[in-house]
């Protein structure tokens, strides 16, 4: 759907409420998903030209064609808007950044946890063990740093199969760049040391490290010793770079930053920013339901209470108004997590800006919420008139079932209201029992059982039965879903199918519709159409996510787990020895008694569990 021609989304409302300072923009497409995170020094100028249909380039023009909303965050500087990009790129995976940008991602230096720990460049997934530090701005910035932490703190940089099998000290240590824990020349004690003032640095206690640095810089100058001054200098400097990767230079510290705004139409906005050791995390909007006589402090004190109940809080929460049981909620993070925490709601010199940078995006995210929520009531008005409904519908459920070829089956139930989605409705369901491939079987089943709980719950009030079921498929899983509902007796429960268009094109959708006797298409602009193609996706997205946690799980299990005498020891050392389990199931008895561990009886086990 083209925002700019979409009746639904009100550009020049959109675009007047648009910030001018640096950030971060989202777009979305129907389904909620992200299509394209970016960043600008100038939100409003940035986003603004994406509506200059003129000169717009085939892969933008692309792009608006899918987008219905755009989210902006408010960022202080640009260097702090682009590491917020690439976390949301990272969180997100948007198919539009992937087009557009190379594979790489922002770099990090990571610490192993070798005894004798190594600092190194590092990009990629950051599951291997030990700590890493970044994101940095550039890979030039990171080597700059390696560097700095070999002249400064005399940390190795060799692979550990170099490392293991030096006889005596390498160049680098004759160059005091390694103190040559290789060959012993210095303890663990004192290299654990070294790694510790690494750290510091790394973390952003830097403070002393640059006045001597300063200091010696000062003393060669002073000395006419230029060389050696402009080699501190040049140290410094690169410290300093390093240092630029946030706007928080030389403040830290661990801080929540929660800001509240009221709107009477919308309700209420909980805007929070997360900082750990100075760096920004990103942010989330939350929308609590509240009454319209619940003040600013009374939500703010609720929310603290709720958020950090199960959750350990940082040190210090700064918020918007002041908190009336402050000192209470101290003491509850002091008996439970053993945390020292300070809630401060007249904060000073950067932590203000940190304040009113959350205020500010509160005020935005009130104004995306009021786009929101008149679509959506432009939506259910038109899905009201196309069912002739004597009043818009208060609950609408989706059913989907996701597989690969039959296998790990899974059935999504997702609910939506007036507000959208629902979450704390949704249910998913595995289907053991039918046959591989039955989709319709399956659609059955996991019918049948959520909505016999509503049949024994209907007395009990506990649940609500929808007024709308949409069935992602055609004629045959419609026809699944009528036979439950009239084995049920639920008839009054709306039912609709959502059979794909030719070619499975967005926009080409037919509407089964039970009290009508021929399927309807809907024009591709039309809101009903948008609305049910919005929780049709959400199912289709929460489906194939259970479905695809589920069969990894499934393929990540052993068969030798199954064979009673094999642990994780004996089947890792199997796996290594044999070089996968194709190699396990083809040995004899002979061969697979020749691995360390494993007696002749349980080979002959192992052997008649894959050959039986």
């Amino acid at each position: 759907m083209n925002t700019k021609d979409s009746p639904t989304f009100d550009e020049a409302h959109f675009l007047q409420n648009t910030s001018t300072y640096p950030g971060v923009y989202q777009m979305l497409d129907a389904a909620g998903d992200v299509l394209y995170v970016g960043k600008a020094n100038n939100l409003k100028k940035r986003l603004t030209s994406y509506f200059r249909k003129p000169g717009l380039s085939a892969k933008n023009q692309s792009l608006m064609s899918q987008v219905v909303r755009i989210e902006t965050i408010v960022t202080h500087s640009e260097t702090e808007a682009l590491i917020l990009e690439n976390n949301l790129i990272k969180q997100f995976h948007p198919k539009y950044n992937i087009l557009l940008r190379d594979d790489k991602t922002y770099p990090y230096i990571h610490l192993t946890d070798d005894k004798f720990a190594r600092l190194k460049f590092y990009r990629g997934a950051r599951r291997l063990p030990g700590r890493f530090f970044g994101p940095y701005p550039s890979a030039q910035a990171v080597k700059e740093t390696l560097d700095i932490m070999q002249k400064v703190f005399r940390i190795r940089n060799c692979d550990n199969t170099f490392f293991k099998n030096r006889t005596r000290p390498c160049l680098q240590y004759q160059i005091n760049r390694c103190t040559a824990p290789c060959v012993g020349v210095v303890d663990q004690a004192t290299y654990q040391q070294q790694i510790h003032d690494a750290v510091d640095f790394l973390e952003g206690k830097n403070a002393d490290l640059l006045w001597r640095i300063e200091q010696k810089m000062t003393a060669a100058a002073a000395e006419q010793a230029y060389e050696t001054a402009a080699f501190y200098r040049d140290q410094l400097q690169s410290l300093r770079r390093v240092l630029e990767k946030q706007y928080i230079t030389n403040e830290k510290g661990d801080a929540d930053v929660i800001a509240v705004c009221r709107e009477a139409s919308i309700g209420a906005v909980v805007q929070v920013f997360y900082y750990r050791s100075g760096r920004s995390l990103g942010t989330q909007s939350y929308f609590p339901k509240v009454r319209a006589d619940d003040s600013e402090t009374e939500i703010l004190q609720s929310f603290i209470e709720q958020i950090y109940f199960d959750k350990a809080p940082p040190k210090e929460i700064i918020v918007s108004h002041p908190v009336p049981h402050a000192q209470w909620i101290q003491n509850f993070f002091k008996d439970k997590f053993n945390a020292t925490t300070k809630i401060v709601s007249q904060p000073r010199q950067y932590r203000a800006k940190w304040l009113g940078l959350a205020l500010e995006n509160a005020k935005l995210s009130i104004q995306q919420q009021k786009v929101k929520k008149m679509t959506l009531n432009a939506q259910f008005a038109a899905l009201t008139d196309l069912l002739g409904l004597a009043q818009p519908p208060q609950l609408m459920a989706c059913i989907d079932v996701s597989h690969t070829m039959g296998e790990a089956t899974v059935a999504s139930y997702v609910v939506f209201d007036q507000n959208g989605p629902k979450k704390s409705d949704y249910r998913r369901y595995n289907i053991d029992t039918v046959t591989s491939g039955d989709d319709y079987a399956a659609m059955f089943q996991a019918l049948t059982r959520r909505f016999s709980r509503f049949k024994r719950n209907a007395l009990l009030g506990d649940e609500r039965c929808p007024d709308i079921l949409f069935v992602d498929g055609g004629k045959g899983q419609f026809n699944a879903a009528k036979a439950v509902l009239t084995a049920l007796d639920m008839q009054t429960v709306v039912l609709i199918g959502i059979a794909k268009g030719s070619d499975r094109k967005a926009g080409l959708e037919r509407l089964i519709i039970q009290s009508v006797s021929k399927q309807v298409q809907l024009p591709s602009h039309h809101p009903a159409l948008h609305l049910i193609q919005l929780i049709r996706d959400e199912s289709h997205r929460f489906a194939i996510m259970g479905h695809r946690k589920k069969r990894d799980k499934a393929r990540l299990t052993s068969e030798l787990t199954a064979i009673e005498g094999i642990g994780e020891k004996k089947r890792q050392t199997l796996l290594q020895y044999f070089a996968g389990i194709k190699g396990v199931k083809r040995a004899s008895v002979e061969e697979l008694a020749k691995v360390d561990g494993i007696s002749v009886h349980l080979a002959q086990t192992i052997y008649d569990y894959f050959h039986d």
